[in-house]
């Protein structure tokens, strides 16, 4: 009979090894999505993919230090590290300093080094609620002590994010904050009470702004418009559709042939659908199944809350961007600006990921069952 230390190092084996797969998928369709796309704007047909490779080299770096970073500074200055990534991302919203793409001000531009600060702020959120979560534990009842400390720390976040505006993001970690509210036990009544509030005010973020609105509709019937706001989404569907079966082959799809935008990054699920039809789209949805129930798994063999609170935070929300993502690939939501996990170019996201996994090795090797 297998030992529970043997068992959880077996579950992190199989952990490691899915985020493995998806980084290699990840640079694979890279390449494969953006080449022509990069060989048109920056001369260079390896131009993201290299980038992409870069951030899996630094991605490791960052997991080797997060590994050997002592679990009893990270609990310690949790706080701290919440309220500078929270400074850092609200930073974006200066002109001076911010970089504006697609409408959005989510990057910092300092000394020609830019990256996005929310990537950081997902995984101090995470942590600083998984220390709050452990701390609070006995008094899991207290609306004064524990719960409304708790929507003031997710809306302080909330205000931040969106006014940036990442409504997608949003939406993310309030799922996930919630989720582990629940699974902490906090009271049935007042997250009932909260989230029946929060309808009426996510309607009105909707409707009171109206490229989300826009969205909304064009979610509805993208055929209304289909050289405009439905353009991108018809021809995500488009490309989907194409891959039948097996696909029309690696590096053979046609809609990245300035067809679909952002199709490396937001849209890279449907040059996979297309290349490697039904088949190569199971195998991806079945990573992330796995790294979600693997996850989970870990999470339950660890004895300490707040390592159990952390693990949990990272991958259910990492497991909620992968099927927004995927949802708004294949047209079942409205369009968000969240990546692939893991797939997707973009650099902060990988890194500050690949920081993530090196948390939850450091945290399973410190507070594994014996």
């Amino acid at each position: 009979m297998i030992t529970t230390k043997k068992r959880i190092y077996s579950d992190l084996n199989l952990f490691l090894g899915c985020i493995a797969g998806l980084l290699i998928i990840g640079l694979l369709f890279i390449y494969s999505s953006s080449s022509i796309f990069a060989l048109e704007r920056f001369g260079s047909a390896h131009y993201f993919v290299k980038k992409q490779l870069f951030g899996v080299v630094l991605g490791l770096c960052c997991l080797i230090a997060a590994r050997l970073v002592p679990i009893d500074l990270i609990k310690q200055y949790s706080p701290l590290l919440f309220l500078g990534s929270l400074i850092l991302t609200a930073l974006t919203l200066l002109p001076f300093i911010s970089m504006r793409i697609h409408g959005s001000s989510r990057w910092l531009n300092i000394a020609g080094f830019g990256f996005q600060p929310s990537e950081l702020l997902k995984i101090s959120l995470i942590l600083y609620l998984a220390h709050f979560l452990a701390k609070k534990k006995l008094s899991t009842s207290s609306l004064l002590y524990s719960y409304l400390p708790f929507l003031c720390i997710l809306g302080a976040t909330a205000a931040v994010l969106l006014k940036q505006p990442d409504f997608g993001l949003t939406v993310t970690l309030a799922i996930t904050a919630f989720t582990l509210l629940f699974i902490a036990q906090f009271k049935g009544k007042h997250l009932l009470v909260t989230l029946s509030a929060l309808i009426p005010v996510t309607a009105a973020l909707v409707l009171f702004k109206p490229y989300r609105f826009k969205r909304i509709l064009t979610f509805l019937n993208p055929w209304d418009d289909p050289q405009g706001a439905g353009f991108q989404i018809i021809q995500s569907l488009i490309a989907i559709g194409s891959g039948n079966f097996v696909g029309v082959g690696i590096a053979h799809s046609k809609q990245k042939f300035f067809y679909l935008p952002m199709q490396h990054t937001d849209f890279i699920f449907s040059i996979i659908a297309e290349e490697t039809g039904f088949l190569g789209s199971l195998l991806l949805i079945f990573l992330y199944c796995l790294f979600l129930y693997i996850g989970m798994r870990i999470a339950w063999q660890l004895t300490d809350a707040f390592a159990t609170y952390t693990v949990l935070g990272f991958v259910i929300m990492t497991s909620l961007q992968s099927i927004i993502n995927l949802a708004v690939a294949t047209g079942l939501v409205p369009t968000k600006g969240i990546g692939l996990p893991f797939v997707s170019y973009g650099l902060t996201s990988l890194v500050c990921n690949m920081m993530m996994i090196g948390l939850i090795i450091n945290l399973v090797h410190n507070y594994r069952r014996s």
